[in-house]
């Protein structure tokens, strides 16, 4: 163990665990014990120590979640590698310091203009925390499947049984795996859905989306056929009624499905109420309208339970049972990007199940049959149940970071939203002038972030230009409509604890606190 050691108080109220934390954070930042180093097993410490074993526990996965311990299953503790960009101030004349930014594809907010500190890109999630046994073990049952022509069109059997299994533990939807389709992404997930509601409705299909909500999304329901149409917000998600009234729309000004995000919504991180739930349901049977529901990030809620999917909900209001909620998934969040998979959980309507079908016949199977194969097995395993476990504690610890950092600023600079659930947080500014000014700002101080602005879905923009940072919700180009709320949208779960830390410290610099 370090030197000197570990010398705890015992009196009542002292707080081992925290004692214990802060002991070996201080070991680490000052040297005493270094990257690679292996620790005591937890049984072991709490020996030496003479405290309860689960104290060490939670202390090494306190650690762990801030990133300065890696914990592998059947294996030793071990000192992470620290950031340095996060230790030390890069030195005038220096290059970029090391560092791993998310790819290009999942940034929102451009590129640093100086020396980069911190990609808090939304959206980007950590694998810290893989268990790299179990997912090496899925790969290599994966390969030991003979190889086939090509994977069947709507998901290898094993996959779909998989994640209606999982999707009934985790989120109470009672689906079989019949009702899963494999898709790549979210994207190409609503692509599936854009296509099959053209060839239910005919052309001029209208979709109603959050505004603001997600950029990719209206862009994939746009190049499939569908017409975005940008509904409003209230203060759980979406409004309902300037849902209703949409609606109640006739011929072509009609809606014939609505995309909501209920759980945690995209970006400005408001839960839908399981009455407003209910509501929606039922106001989409009477128009004979379907709900797209994407399930974004639902499995991370900090604060209360999480409420039901939709998709648990629908029991077809006065129109039948659960011929409504398509629900939307992704591994994205929950795992990571790079496996680029997907799924849609449709209902028992018929019509647009076949039509699902012949989407997915027409487009083909974009999944590989061994990627396909490898994440059943993991999820098979309980290994992404326990991912999700351990990096929840992970992200809890970072959103204490955020809130301790600019939860204060309740004031007319900025106030702190969204905090509740996912894996980024909203700094909500006065207006676009502000958000513009301290996207810049941050910029030259080496931290990307997205603005807001970029979320915002805008009467007659074009679907595969990009969302234009200096319009506004309620500009020219939208009359009638409501100016949406400016602000900053900062990711906090791809970056290490320490990065994390000195990106906050700027964005505080660039506010003036």
């Amino acid at each position: 163990m370090a030197e000197p050691p570990i010398l705890l108080d015992r009196r009542p109220g002292a707080g081992l665990v925290a004692q214990l934390v802060a002991a070996l954070r201080r070991d680490i930042l000052d040297g005493r014990l270094r990257a690679g180093d292996a620790l005591p097993s937890t049984r072991g410490l709490a020996r030496e120590l003479a405290i309860a074993r689960s104290s060490v526990v939670a202390a090494y996965d306190q650690l762990a979640g801030e990133g300065y311990l890696e914990l592998r299953q059947g294996a030793a503790t071990r000192v992470a590698e620290l950031e340095p960009r996060a230790v030390q101030e890069p030195a005038v004349g220096d290059g970029a310091p090391d560092a791993s930014p998310a790819p290009p594809a999942l940034r929102l907010g451009g590129a640093a203009a100086g020396p980069l500190v911190a990609d808090l890109s939304p959206g980007v999630p950590s694998t810290a925390r893989l268990d790299e046994r179990a997912w090496r073990a899925a790969w290599r049952a994966a390969a030991a499947h003979p190889p086939s022509w090509s994977p069947p069109p709507l998901g290898v059997p094993a996959l779909r049984a998989a994640i209606a299994e999982h999707l009934r533990s985790a989120r109470g939807v009672h689906c079989e795996p019949d009702d899963v389709v494999v898709a790549a992404g979210t994207s190409e997930a609503l692509a599936l859905v854009a296509q099959a509601l053209v060839a239910l409705r005919g052309e001029g299909v209208r979709v109603g989306v959050e505004d603001p909500g997600y950029p990719a999304g209206r862009r994939a329901l746009a190049r499939h056929g569908a017409e975005p149409v940008p509904l409003p917000l209230g203060d759980g998600g979406l409004d309902l009624v300037a849902l209703e009234r949409a609606l109640r729309g006739r011929g072509p000004a009609r809606l014939d499905a609505v995309m909501v995000t209920p759980s945690h919504q995209y970006p400005l991180g408001g839960r839908l109420p399981v009455a407003d739930r209910l509501a929606l349901l039922e106001l989409a049977a009477r128009a004979d309208a379907f709900v797209v529901e994407d399930d974004y990030d639902s499995e991370f809620r900090h604060t209360g339970a999480p409420l039901p999917a939709l998709a648990s909900l629908d029991s077809g209001g006065e129109r039948g049972g659960g011929e409504r909620v398509v629900l939307v998934g992704s591994f994205s969040k929950v795992l990571t990007p790079w496996l680029r998979l997907g799924y849609l959980v449709l209902p028992a309507h018929a019509g647009l199940r076949a039509a699902v079908a012949a989407a997915r016949s027409e487009l083909d199977t974009p999944v590989a049959g061994p990627v396909q194969l490898a994440v059943a097995e993991y999820l098979e395993r309980g290994a992404l149940r326990r991912h999700i476990a351990a990096t929840r504690r992970e992200y809890t610890h970072r959103r204490r970071l955020v809130q301790d950092a600019l939860g204060g600023l309740e004031d007319s600079r900025a106030r702190l939203t969204a905090i509740d659930g996912g894996l980024h947080a909203v700094l909500e500014l006065p207006d676009r002038t502000s958000e513009r000014a301290l996207v810049a700002r941050l910029a030259e101080a080496g931290v990307i972030v997205a603005p807001l602005a970029q979320y915002a879905a805008r009467a007659g923009a074009q679907p595969d230009a990009p969302d234009d940072p200096d319009a506004q919700p309620g500009a020219p180009d939208a009359p009638g409509r409501r100016p949406g709320p400016a602000g900053i949208v900062l990711g906090y779960a791809g970056v290490g604890d320490l990065a994390l830390a000195a990106a906050l410290e700027r964005i505080r610099a660039a506010l003036g606190a």
